[in-house]
């Protein structure tokens, strides 16, 4: 009986382990892409995020550049987030909508920030047909609201994570109960005189 209750005991510390070890946040970087064939807000960019424990920011002046790296950085789970530099001519909001497409290709969980001329943004939402998370005018405003809206997204991204963990831990929780009580029946059945 004795050996009974300190196998009850070790599932119940190494289920106890196993729940803590998710619930456990990892203090993981959230990685802003930058794509603007100008580089005209990625300094802009880097300035207001400068905290390289919390944030990294990379540029990219090519569109395969920009996909190549988040092809590789697919599996990676920490927020991502694209901000997308358009200008104002007809090609290349063309080409913004394609990228999105591919964007959400490669890897669906990336937010997606627009930032585009003030007296287009209209046709732009029209044009580009994909789910965008922010269209974001260029004005001396630009900034502050891309700085928001990470932080939306960020928090976003960290709630999906907290909810991914605690279902885990409610799957070991539970699995863990029905395993001592399949347990404690198979052993009601074997030694009947102990209970």
């Amino acid at each position: 009986m004795e050996n009974l209750f300190d196998f009850f005991i070790t599932l119940g510390t190494l289920g106890t382990l196993v729940t803590l070890g998710t619930l456990m946040a990892k203090n993981i970087k959230t990685h802003l892409f930058c794509y603007d064939d100008h580089r005209g807000f990625s300094e802009d960019v880097r300035k207001r995020f400068q905290d390289s424990a919390r944030y990294k920011v990379l540029s990219f002046p090519t569109k395969d550049e920009f996909l190549n790296h988040l092809e590789a950085e697919r599996e990676s789970n920490f927020c991502k987030i694209a901000i997308l530099g358009l200008h104002d001519n007809k090609e290349q909001i063309d080409m913004i909508d394609n990228l999105t497409q591919d964007i959400k290709k490669v890897d669906r969980r990336t937010g997606l920030i627009l930032l585009g001329p003030e007296d287009k943004m209209e046709e732009i939402k029209k044009t580009v047909l994909y789910n965008i998370d922010a269209y974001i005018p260029r004005n001396a405003n630009s900034m502050l609201r891309i700085h928001n809206t990470v932080k939306k997204l960020m928090s976003e991204h960290n709630i999906g994570v907290f909810r991914r963990r605690r279902n885990i831990s409610l799957y070991v929780l539970l699995g863990f109960i029905i395993l001592s009580a399949l347990i404690l029946l198979a052993s009601y059945f074997r030694a009947p005189q102990y209970f």
